[in-house]
This record gives structure tokens, C-alpha cells and sequence, in this order.
């Protein structure tokens, strides 16, 4: 059987158009330029899994979670070095036929790399890691020194203010 959409080569080309200039542009963001490792067009990652990171101020702790379905916590391998949080992997295919038709291919498989600044204060040594429904979580507590706080504002007394 054949696809009922017959997969045009200028879309795919787009499509990896598009993931090829976000790898770049993550990779400026994160100060690492797209030159300093070898840009390959194709499936150097696979795909770059969704992050949501914060600082919980009231918890006093920074957390970070990781949309990782359909990838066993075995296949994922975390690293912390200085300030810089590592998070990498694969999404394995696994398929039960070896010989498919496809009708849709949107899921992305492949090797993945996060690569994150920890705000400051975060106590890298006490990093802890979670795996829940397909979400990794990766906790942190924060230093108090590091976390904002308020100063308040004092009023001069308006004898004061006559006198100078």
C-alpha cells in the first residue's frame, strides 16, 4: 500500500531546513557557535526534547523539566559541570514489522543534547532526578544568598530633608 500523501522532497527539505537553523540558533544562544562542532546536514540529533526550567523562589529550589516520551530513563544520561547543565540521550525506533507504509512520520527519533546555564546559587552537587509519565524533572536547592530579595524603601523625615 502506498501513501495516501504522497511525501514531497521540497517539504522534507524544509522541514530540515528549519531544524537544521534552530540547532543554530540554540547553539548561539547558549554562546556555543554553530562552527565550533562539524555541521552535518541530516540527523546529527535527532531532535531537541522541550524544557521548562525556573526558580522556585518560595521552595528555594531550581527545577527543571524535560519532555522526554517514549524514552526509557536508561537511555539518558545526565552531567553537571560548572554552571552548565547536560542533558543527553536517544529515542530508540522500535518498530514490531520490519517492512511499514507510513500514512504519518512525526514523531522524531534519534540522539538528543541539552545544553543549559544553571542560574547562579544553584548547588550543582545536590542535583537530584526524577522520571515521571515521560517528563524528566531535575531539582536543585538554591543558595539564599542567591535568590532576590526585596530592600525596602526608607522616607526621610521632612526636618531632615529642611536641615541639609
Amino acid at each position: 500500500m502506498t501513501n495516501l500523501i504522497p511525501r514531497d522532497t521540497l517539504f522534507q527539505d524544509l522541514f530540515d531546513f528549519r531544524r537544521d537553523f534552530d540547532q543554530i540558533f540554540n547553539r548561539i544562544l547558549l554562546g556555543r557557535p554553530y562552527f565550533q562542532e562539524p555541521f552535518v546536514t541530516g540527523k546529527v540529533f535527532g531532535f531537541l526534547p522541550e524544557v521548562e526550567s525556573y526558580v522556585d523562589k518560595e521552595g528555594k529550589k531550581f527545577i527543571c523539566k524535560i519532555a522526554l516520551p517514549g524514552i526509557e530513563p536508561k537511555d539518558v544520561e545526565i552531567h553537571a559541570q560548572g554552571n552548565l547543565l547536560t542533558i543527553k540521550g536517544e529515542r530508540k525506533l522500535v518498530r514490531s514489522a520490519k517492512e511499514v507504509d507510513l500514512f504519518n512520520e512525526e514523531i522524531d527519533y534519534g540522539r538528543f543534547e541539552r545544553i543549559m546555564t544553571l542560574p547562579e546559587g544553584v548547588l550543582t552537587e545536590k542535583l537530584n532526578a526524577e522520571y515521571h509519565n515521560g517528563v524528566l524533572e531535575i531539582t536543585a536547592p538554591v543558595a539564599a544568598a542567591a535568590l532576590p530579595r526585596k530592600i525596602e524603601i526608607k522616607t526621610v523625615p521632612i526636618t531632615k530633608q529642611m536641615a541639609a
